[in-house]
């Protein structure tokens, strides 16, 4: 990734995603998408092995060029859908209504990308997690995907909790779990037989998670998740 493209998404493309600052920054982020979109369409299609950098760019319309101005590598561009998704999700979280529950505003960003999937069986997205979590040379930017997610949920939850305890590690911790939990619905979404749609899966995943860490503490009785 270049440094670039991980300053702007870190710390500027949340909000301009959102409320784009003219023309110039619709039309990178639409740029950066088509990249993205392009690169794992064609990964999928072809396998890995058989995609240049050439064949994404050519795809998205654009040149190799422009594409090296976004992606420093074939890889990268592939997993760039998760990375912007973990931006955007990082983003709602820190434009929930202030008075929201922590928890409340965690799953409702967090819901807010993956509200929509309800389809039980979405081939192109499930073929699309296979690719990135089973092969070994998207291993590195899939681990970075899932910092970037943690990130940018840690930043957005350190916000909301007002600088309280500084120094402490909650924040991290929080964030880590979520992640966790959002990663364990995704990989029993691909493999579940009969198929079954991820939005609640991921929502029972983050139930869950709650309703373990106030069992553990002995508070409460789970909830049914169904």
């Amino acid at each position: 990734m270049t440094t670039e493209t991980a300053a702007e998404l870190g710390r500027k493309a949340p909000g301009e995603a959102e409320h784009p600052a003219g023309l110039r920054e619709r039309k990178k982020i639409a740029t950066r998408q088509a990249l993205g979109v392009a690169a794992m369409k064609l990964a999928i299609a072809r396998g890995l092995d058989n995609v240049l950098v050439e064949d994404i760019a050519e795809a998205a319309g654009v040149s190799p060029r422009t594409f090296n101005n976004y992606f420093g590598s074939k890889y990268e561009a592939i997993c760039a859908l998760g990375f912007d998704r973990a931006m955007r999700i990082g983003a709602a979280l820190r434009e929930r209504p202030s008075d929201e529950p922590l928890w409340t505003a965690i799953t409702n960003a967090v819901m807010s990308e993956y509200g929509g999937a309800n389809r039980a069986l979405d081939e192109e997205w499930m073929a699309g997690v296979r690719l990135v979590t089973g092969t070994p040379a998207l291993r590195g930017e899939y681990l970075k995907v899932h910092y970037m997610t943690q990130y940018a949920l840690a930043e957005a939850i350190a916000i909301r909790i007002g600088g309280k305890n500084p120094g402490s590690m909650f924040p991290r911790i929080l964030a880590a779990a979520v992640n966790g939990a959002v990663q364990a619905a995704l990989e029993q979404w691909v493999h579940a037989d009969p198929p079954t749609a991820l939005a609640p899966t991921i929502r029972r995943a983050l139930q869950e998670l709650a309703d373990g860490m106030l069992v553990t503490l002995g508070d409460r009785e789970p909830s049914d998740t169904g």
